[in-house]
């Protein structure tokens, strides 16, 4: 079976409301489908990688040999998990978490987005929450990056209700201009105090190699 040699595939975050996991082939033309149908405003770019300037085929297609690629090229010291994000059994964004070197630095970032349909409803918050949880409760992490470009309001109201301080700016060229990206950081400790969204993991024992880890490294 495919999970005895790449394990990740039967790991399971899941919430009240949402299930995150690596999607099938079908699947995951599914969430290519659902970013071809638009993301955000686009007289806005809220990404460092302006990866929704192209044509919807374009964006679909692009979604699924990013997913293919991280997949790829995955290594236990440089590693990125995008994993789908599910309501009702439909995909309805992605959810990423990153780490380098995770075994030394114990620091992850994340990265997401959702289909526009799905904005508004607190789903950004509880899908972001999944991630942290496996980052502290289950690999023992002790800080997590993110950031968000000034007009992205809506990521920056994710990250401070969770618990996230300011951490410094950054400025980046987006489409000619200049955006400036506001760097937010999570400590355990405050994780500890933000959490209220119950998470439950299942499958992770046998990632943990692939993550950088040891089961004698994790809480």
């Amino acid at each position: 079976m495919l999970a005895e040699h790449f394990p990740l595939v039967g790991l399971r975050l899941t919430t009240p409301r949402l299930g995150l996991r690596l999607p099938s082939q079908e699947e995951l033309a599914e969430l290519g489908e659902l970013a071809a149908k638009g993301v955000h405003d686009p007289s806005v770019m809220p990404f460092v990688v302006p990866w929704t300037d192209q044509t919807p085929e374009a964006v679909a297609r692009s979604v699924i040999q990013y997913h293919w690629l991280r997949l790829g090229d995955w290594l236990p010291q440089s590693w990125s998990l995008n994993l789908v994000v599910f309501r009702d059994g439909v995909p309805v964004g992605q959810q990423t978490i990153n780490g380098h070197d995770f075994g030394v630095t114990r620091e992850v970032s994340t990265g997401s987005w959702l289909g526009k349909a799905h904005q508004g409803k607190g789903i950004g918050t509880e899908m972001r929450a999944a991630v942290l949880h496996l980052a502290f409760a289950g690999l023992g992490a002790a800080e997590a990056a993110s950031g968000a470009f000034e007009h992205n309001l809506s990521s920056l109201t994710v990250s401070r209700k969770l618990g996230y301080r300011p951490d410094g700016r950054k400025r980046h060229t987006i489409r000619g201009k200049l955006s400036v990206e506001h760097r937010m950081r999570l400590s355990r400790t405050d994780w500890e105090l933000h959490r209220r969204v119950p998470v439950s993991v299942e499958g992770l024992e046998p990632c943990l190699p692939l993550l950088g880890i040891t089961a004698a490294q994790t809480p």
